[in-house]
C-alpha cells in the first residue's frame, strides 16, 4: 500500500508542473503581453482586459457545473481521466493562440480575443476540475492529503516560477531572431509541450483506489443545494476569493512595478528567483510544521508574514535587498495559505457528505478553480484599470508621471493586504472543521456505510 501511495503521490504531483507554467503564462503575463508586447491601443487593451474579467467570472460559475458533470461521469477509464486528457489538449491550442499575433485590429481584435480567451477558459476548466478532484479520491487521511497536496504544490511552484524567472530573458533573447511577438509565441509553444508531457505522466501513472462508495448521480435540480447547503464550503470560498484577489493583484503587477516604479525591468528576474526559493521552502517545511502546530496556528502565522512583507515592500524604495526580504516573507506566507486552502476545501467534501447525505467531490472541489479564477479576474481587472489610469507608455517608461507611479504602488501594495486581512478575519470567524471534528465526520460516514 505504501508503494501504491508513493506512486500516486509522484504521478499526481508531476502533472502540475506544465499546468502551472501555462496558467502562470496566461494569468500573470497575458495583460502585459497585450499592453507592452503586442502594443494594443489603450482602448483595445481596456476592452480586452474587461472581457477577461467577464469570461473568467462566467467560467468560474461554469466550474461548479463542470464539477457536477465529472461527478456524474462513469467510463471504463474512471471519472477523471477522460476529461483531464481532452481538456489539456484543447487548452494547449488556445494557450498558443492567446500569445500569437492574428493581425486583427479594432473591433476584430477585441472579438477575436474574446472568443479565443473564452474557449481557453472553458477547456482549462474541463482539465482543471477533474484533475484536482482526483486528489480527495486518492486518500481519506488528512496527513496523507497534506503530503500529496504539498508535493503537488512544490511541482506547481517549480512550474510557476520557471515561467516567472525565465520569461523575460528568454523572450528577449528569442526576439533578436524572430521578433518580440513571435518570441512570446515560441515560449508559449514550449510551455504547452511541457504541460502535455506532465499530464501524460498523471494519466498513465495514477491508479485510483476504491475508498468511496460510488454515490448516486447528482440531478441538475440538486446542483445548487449541494453547494449552498455546505456552509463551510461557502465561507471558505468567500475568504479565499478575497485572499486570491489580493495575491493575484500583486503578482500581476510585478512586471509593471519593476519597469515603471523601480526603473529596471531586468531586476524582475532575480526578484522572482527569491520568490521561487521562498515558496519552495514553504511547501517543503509545511508537512513538518503541520505535525507540531494546528492549521489555525499556521494560517495565522502565514498571514502575519504576508502583512509584514507588504509593509517592508512599501517602504523599501529602490533598495533591492529590502524588496527581496519583503518578497521572501510574502511568498513564504502565501505557500502556507495555498496549501491550507487546498486541504480546507478537501475536508469540506466529507463535511458536505456528512451534512447533506450525498458526496459531491468534483462539484465541491470545483470551488478551488472558482476561487482562483474569480481572484485572478478581479486582480487582473484592478491591474488593467490602474495601468489605464496611470497612463503608462511602454515605449517611454521613465515618462510616467509621479501620480501614475503612486497609483501603481497603491494598487500593488495597499489594496491587496486589506483584502488579505479581511479574508483572514472571515475565515477565523466561520470555519470550524478542525482535526477533531473531521475525525468525527469520517467515523460517522463509515458507520453509515458511505465510506470504506
Amino acid at each position: 500500500m505504501r508503494s501504491f501511495d508513493r506512486r500516486n503521490k509522484w504521478a499526481f504531483g508531476i502533472g502540475t508542473v506544465g499546468r502551472d507554467m501555462a496558467y502562470t503564462l496566461v494569468g500573470m503575463f497575458l495583460v502585459y503581453f497585450l499592453s507592452d508586447v503586442l502594443k494594443a491601443s489603450r482602448w483595445e487593451f481596456l476592452w480586452a482586459s474587461s472581457l477577461i474579467l467577464v469570461a473568467r467570472l462566467f467560467d468560474a460559475v461554469a466550474d461548479i457545473a463542470m464539477g457536477a458533470v465529472v461527478d456524474n461521469t462513469r467510463t471504463r477509464w474512471g471519472q477523471y481521466k477522460p476529461w483531464i486528457a481532452g481538456g489539456v489538449v484543447a487548452s494547449s491550442v488556445f494557450t498558443v493562440l492567446l500569445f500569437a499575433d492574428l493581425n486583427l485590429t479594432g473591433v476584430g481584435f477585441v472579438a477575436g480575443f474574446a472568443v479565443i480567451y473564452l474557449l481557453w477558459s472553458l477547456s482549462w476548466t474541463a482539465n482543471d476540475i477533474p484533475y484536482w478532484s482526483m486528489l480527495p479520491a486518492l486518500t481519506l487521511d488528512q496527513k496523507q492529503r497534506e503530503k500529496f497536496g504539498s508535493l503537488a504544490k512544490i511541482f506547481a511552484t517549480i512550474g510557476l516560477f520557471t515561467v516567472v524567472v525565465s520569461i523575460m530573458p528568454t523572450t528577449k533573447a528569442l526576439a533578436s531572431f524572430v521578433g518580440p511577438v513571435r518570441a512570446w509565441t515560441v515560449f508559449a509553444v514550449a510551455v504547452v509541450v511541457i504541460m502535455l508531457v506532465g499530464q501524460a505522466v498523471t494519466l498513465f501513472g495514477v491508479r485510483e483506489p476504491k475508498i468511496v462508495i460510488i454515490p448516486e448521480r447528482t440531478k441538475l435540480k440538486e446542483l445548487a443545494g449541494a453547494v449552498i447547503g455546505n456552509d463551510q464550503l461557502l465561507w471558505t470560498a468567500l475568504a479565499m476569493v478575497l485572499f486570491m484577489t489580493g495575491y493575484m493583484t500583486t503578482t500581476t503587477f510585478g512586471t509593471y512595478y519593476f519597469k515603471y516604479v523601480y526603473g529596471d525591468e531586468g531586476m524582475y528576474t532575480p526578484f522572482a528567483a527569491v520568490l521561487v526559493a521562498s515558496q519552495l521552502l514553504g511547501f517543503g517545511i509545511f508537512p513538518t510544521l503541520s505535525k507540531r502546530f494546528s492549521r489555525y496556528q499556521l494560517f495565522t502565522s502565514a498571514v502575519l508574514l504576508i502583512l509584514a512583507g507588504y509593509a517592508i515592500f512599501y517602504f523599501s524604495g529602490t533598495q533591492i535587498w529590502l524588496i527581496g526580504v519583503a518578497g521572501l516573507l510574502m511568498f513564504l506566507g502565501d505557500s502556507f495559505v495555498t496549501l491550507l486552502m487546498l486541504v480546507f476545501l478537501t475536508d469540506t467534501i466529507e463535511y458536505g457528505q456528512w451534512k447533506l447525505g450525498r458526496r459531491n467531490g468534483s462539484m465541491t472541489f470545483a470551488v478551488q478553480p472558482f476561487i482562483n479564477k474569480v481572484g485572478a479576474a478581479l486582480g487582473t481587472q484592478v491591474v488593467a484599470v490602474v495601468v489605464f489610469v496611470a497612463a503608462v507608455d511602454p515605449d517611454r517608461p521613465a515618462a510616467t508621471t509621479a501620480a501614475g507611479l503612486a497609483t501603481i504602488k497603491l494598487g500593488m501594495l495597499i489594496l491587496p493586504p486589506i483584502l488579505i486581512l479581511a479574508s483572514y478575519l472571515i475565515f477565523r470567524a466561520k470555519y470550524r472543521i478542525d482535526e477533531k471534528f473531521y475525525a468525527q465526520i469520517v467515523a460517522d460516514l463509515r458507520e453509515r456505510g458511505q465510506l470504506q
